[in-house]
């Protein structure tokens, strides 16, 4: 015979499996401070009948349709025009669902269409269906990544795609990790966890507990780690910039000499960020040299593999990150190179004492009790700077599943052979000419009009090449035929920066790229 509280635990077991118990009938209404309370004011009909007029638009216009090469990527107008569009004005009153549905309509209408296979103007494209149904998923159900007992599906899902992460990596006594909203702020998480490595007390005691910190990051880094060093504290003068040689990588003689530098004038250099997979150039910071300074010199490596972070998944081209498993701390984005899906950052640490936890606690007991009626160390929202925190990671988790390993491969695998496609095209062209070769996808080129080709290469030229492409970048945002982004880079004239993701892209697009960009540049 169990003894009685066993039993009672049994009988409770028993009946919270069972189904829910129905509401009680209706009652009188009752009035709370002015306000009558009968029932929800919610009218379910209604609601359920907005959402089935809803979803029909948003597949046929936001994802058919935005995803279809022959529709345009974007309908440009600009933004006094689009305020009047939108009638952007809150008012008193709602609106009636017909006019709500004509409101979605032209949010999706004037947007620009991300997933179209033409568009390659950021650090992420394309559509993947998998990650698409797994976003509409977590934002019917509305979770938030603090405890098992709110968000038990999507913890458990994050807690896997990370150890397999770290697992590719290649920390083989395993790790910890958090996904973060945007790789800007794990570098932050990194600046943050490297200072407490090194300086615990900063937790409690503070900025005037510690000596002054130095941190540094090539020149070629992404701008979200001087944020990090203002938004912490640690200033922006105290980020030691590292040389990078002609193809954007840092070079690590130089790096040692600032450290060196840093330790003659009586700072404590801390903690590096080296970059897998540039913004600009697509360039891999020498990561096996660098490590080996780290070690010298008691530092901590951190890896912004944000946009490099998918060559991981090539057995072909994961040479690019040679030596990250020697890092202390890695930023990824699958969103990107991998197609997840805004957002999905991954910040992972080799680390098994519980860094994380111990660096951003602060055991909220209405949050955290220790005394639940499960194991919480499930409870992972306490290593997190973030109170409500998206399931980021079940889209990637859910994609995972459907294409498998191999399949994100093939997609790498593609995306750099269509990259060295394109690169080759370009030679062949008249008035095309690469910046440089092409280490990942990112392929840098000038386009030359007609009139420019006959004259000598010198400041007047590349005057002249600089003011090309702002104007054939207004041009197809407003044909909207497609988008490519263009920039100038250190003494470089403004040059496109064609970053090719999604497996949508055909050769026959990289093809239409480079006559469109004639056909909208040749009169200049």
């Amino acid at each position: 015979m169990a003894p009685t509280n066993e039993r009672h635990m049994n009988d409770t077991s028993s009946k919270a499996s069972a189904s829910p118990a129905e509401p009680k009938g209706k009652r009188p209404p009752v009035l709370v401070d002015g306000v009558t309370l009968n029932g929800p004011t919610l009218d379910i009909r209604e609601a359920e009948s907005f959402l089935r007029d809803a979803m029909p638009i948003i597949m046929e216009e936001a994802v058919w349709k935005a995803t279809d090469v022959k529709e345009k990527v974007c309908e440009w107008r600009s933004p006094e025009q689009l305020k009047d569009l939108l009638d952007l004005e809150l008012r008193e009153g709602g609106e009636a669902h017909p006019q709500i549905l004509q409101r979605c309509r032209d949010a999706i209408r004037y947007s620009v269409k991300t997933g179209h296979p033409l568009f390659f103007n950021q650090l992420y494209a394309g559509m993947d269906p998998y990650s698409l149904v797994g976003r509409f998923i977590t934002e019917a159900i509305n979770p938030s990544l603090y405890t098992y007992e709110v968000a038990p599906v999507f913890l458990l899902t994050e807690e896997a795609v990370l150890q397999k992460m770290i697992e590719i990596i290649g920390w083989q006594e395993g790790g910890d990790g958090i996904f973060s909203p945007g790789g800007s702020v794990s570098n932050m998480y990194a600046v943050n966890v490297a200072r407490y490595h090194h300086c615990p007390d900063v937790k409690v005691l503070g900025l005037s507990a510690l000596p002054r910190l130095v941190m540094f990051t090539s020149q070629e880094c992404h701008y979200s780690v001087a944020k990090a060093a203002a938004f912490l504290g640690i200033g922006t003068n105290n980020v030691y910039v590292i040389p990078s040689d002609k193809r954007g990588k840092m070079i690590p003689a130089e790096f040692e000499k600032q450290v060196q530098r840093a330790k003659d004038e009586g700072a404590l250099p801390f903690m590096v960020n080296a970059t897998a997979g540039t913004t600009v150039l697509g360039a891999f910071d020498p990561l096996e040299e660098i490590a080996d300074i780290c070690e010298r010199h008691n530092l901590w490596m951190h890896v912004d593999a944000c946009w490099g972070g998918g060559a991981l998944m090539s057995k072909k081209h994961r040479y690019l990150l040679q030596g990250i498993h020697r890092a202390n701390s890695v930023a990824w984005n699958p969103h990107k190179m991998l197609m997840a899906g805004l957002q999905c950052c991954a910040f992972m640490v080799r680390d098994k004492t519980n860094l994380l936890q111990r660096c951003h606690s602060a055991q909220a007991s209405y949050l955290f009790q220790q005394d639940k009626f499960y194991d919480v160390s499930y409870d992972t929202g306490d290593k997190s700077i973030q109170c409500s925190r998206k399931p980021d990671a079940f889209k990637f988790w859910l994609m995972w599943k459907a294409i498998g390993t191999k399949g994100l491969e093939e997609r790498v695998d593609r995306a750099l052979a269509m990259a060295r496609y394109l690169a080759e095209e370009i030679k062949k062209r008249d008035g095309f000419r690469l910046v440089m070769e092409p280490e990942y996808t990112n392929v840098c080129f000038w386009y030359i009009p007609p009139s420019l080709r006959d004259m000598a290469d010198g400041p007047e030229f590349w005057r002249n090449v600089h003011a090309v492409a702002p104007v054939v970048k207004e041009r197809m945002m407003k044909k909207g035929s497609m988008m490519v982004g263009y920039q100038p880079h250190g003494d470089k004239a403004n040059f496109f920066r064609q970053i090719i993701i999604s497996p949508q892209v055909s050769r026959e697009d990289m093809d239409f790229l480079l006559d469109q960009i004639h056909s909208l540049g040749m009169d200049l």
